[in-house]
């Protein structure tokens, strides 16, 4: 199987896999690479729809022009928590990165998110994701905004009373209700457009299909959230996969 990095060649044939709809795994087996090298290649690089190999591969060479030009590691630094690879964690977080960008996530968004979800503590200070991310501050505070919007940040004061910002257990569910309202708004619109626009009318038909549609998967969708919470409360046990490290 070969290794090392992707050439120009290879991800020609992943783009032409994809255009003819392809699986990762086929298009792996066609270029004897893991499939885990094909997905994270696809979505770090726009995903399915948007991937280009010339783009793709001019991103991979400035990443590595980035990293060969970057300041040598400390070598007094501490060691990742875990005994993590750090190199891994980074590629990780790309790519998590990428998926939440792919999920309509703007991308400095989907950065502090990330980088909070995969801390130990689960949350930051602004100065601490400034320093972690290397941007400024400004671009985290709007960051913030937007995520505590979506209910997917909240914040507490720690004892120098500084803001600190948490992803929790719980927050992925909070930020499941925050959908779930939101679209709720728009179910309330669509019916209000059916009175608008006429009941027997093909504006206010569709409307009423909308309206109908997205309140039934809303409230499945809420449903199940409550029924399903205790799990991000599940502690796993020592020695199980879901504990391996990235």
């Amino acid at each position: 199987m070969p290794g090392g990095r992707l050439t120009q060649q290879e991800r020609q044939e992943i783009g032409l896999g994809l255009a003819d709809g392809l699986a990762y795994a086929e298009i792996a087996r066609r270029l004897d690479r893991p499939t885990s090298t094909i997905t994270r290649e696809v979505m770090r690089n726009g995903g399915p729809t948007a991937y280009r190999a010339d783009l793709a591969h001019r991103a991979t060479e400035h990443r590595a022009h980035r990293r060969r030009q970057s300041a040598p590691r400390d070598p007094k630094a501490p060691p990742q928590a875990h005994g993590r690879d750090a190199e891994a964690v980074h590629e990780y977080e790309e790519l998590f990165t990428t998926v939440m960008m792919g999920s309509g996530m703007p991308k400095m968004m989907a950065r502090v998110m990330v980088c909070l979800t995969i801390t130990d503590s689960g949350s930051l200070t602004a100065s601490e994701l400034v320093e972690r991310l290397q941007v400024s501050p400004p671009s985290v505070s709007k960051a913030i905004a937007f995520l505590e919007s979506q209910g997917f940040v909240r914040r507490e004061r720690d004892e120098r009373r500084r803001d600190l910002y948490i992803v929790d257990d719980d927050i992925w569910y909070q930020s499941m209700m925050a959908s779930a309202r939101s679209t709720a708004r728009v179910v309330d619109i669509a019916r209000q457009g059916v009175g608008v626009l006429g009941p027997g009318t093909a504006a206010g038909s569709r409307l009423e299909n909308v309206a109908r549609f997205l309140d039934y998967v809303n409230e499945s969708l809420a449903r199940a959230a409550d029924q399903a919470r205790d799990v991000l409360y599940t502690k796993p046990e020592p020695g199980s996969d879901s504990t391996t490290s990235t």
